[in-house]
C-alpha cells in the first residue's frame, strides 16, 4: 500500500481552483439506509437508499477577486443556483493513483466573516450534492 501525505489537495469550484486557500478537506459519499426487515427474518436487512454525498472544506479566507469569498459569493442563491466542486488528491492529471470526485453542488449558506481577535480569518462550509459524486480515474 502506498504511503500519501495530504498536502497537495486540488479544490476547485465553480472553474476556480481554490486550493491554495484550503487547509482540510473531507469528501463524504453515503447513502441512506433502507430498511427491508420483513416478517420471519432474524435480523435487520438494508439497502442502499438516496446518495447523501457532501464535501467539507475548510478555507482561510480571501477577499480579493476571484479567491474564496468571491467565488462561494457568486454562486450563492436562494433558489436553484449549483455549480460544480470537483477534489483530487493531487494537482496532477487524472488516473488510477489520482483520481476526481465531482459533485454538483447548492450554496445555500456562506459565513463569510468568522473568528476571534488575532484568529485566522478561516471558514468552514459543508456543501451537499445535488444527486451523487461521480468518482473519475481517467
Amino acid at each position: 500500500m502506498a504511503v500519501y501525505l495530504n498536502n497537495g489537495v486540488n479544490v476547485t469550484i465553480n472553474s476556480v481552483d481554490l486550493s491554495a486557500y484550503v487547509s482540510s478537506v473531507v469528501v463524504t459519499r453515503e447513502f441512506d439506509e433502507v430498511e427491508t426487515t420483513a416478517m420471519g427474518d432474524a435480523g435487520h436487512k438494508r439497502i442502499a437508499g438516496l446518495s447523501n454525498d457532501s464535501f467539507t472544506i475548510s478555507f482561510q479566507q480571501d477577499f480579493a477577486a476571484t479567491k474564496v469569498n468571491a467565488t462561494l459569493e457568486s454562486v450563492l442563491d436562494t433558489s436553484s443556483k449549483t455549480t460544480t466542486c470537483v477534489v483530487k488528491p493531487t494537482s496532477a492529471a487524472v488516473g488510477a493513483t489520482n483520481p476526481s470526485y465531482t459533485g454538483t453542488i447548492f450554496v445555500g449558506s456562506w459565513t463569510p466573516i468568522n473568528g476571534g481577535v488575532g484568529d485566522l480569518a478561516t471558514v468552514d462550509a459543508t456543501f451537499k450534492v445535488n444527486g451523487a459524486i461521480a468518482k473519475a480515474i481517467a
